[in-house]
């Protein structure tokens, strides 16, 4: 098996090291407890169905 050529080697060591300094953006879930049951049963129904009907189907055209 081949090395990889020291600069590729070196590309891929900033790209790694890049990686490990990317923080998750967002918020912790125990700050989103305040929340909980603020929104109407009636309307997180409809938003489940929402993304069910939305996202659980494949477009094969798509690509």
């Amino acid at each position: 098996m081949m090395a990889l050529p020291y600069d590729l080697q070196q590309a891929v060591l900033r790209f790694i090291q890049q990686l490990k300094q990317a923080v998750p953006q967002g918020v912790a879930g125990n700050k989103l407890l305040k929340f909980v049951g603020l929104i109407p049963q009636d309307d997180l129904r409809t938003m489940s169905a929402a993304i069910e009907e939305g996202c659980e189907r494949i477009d094969g055209d798509e690509w």
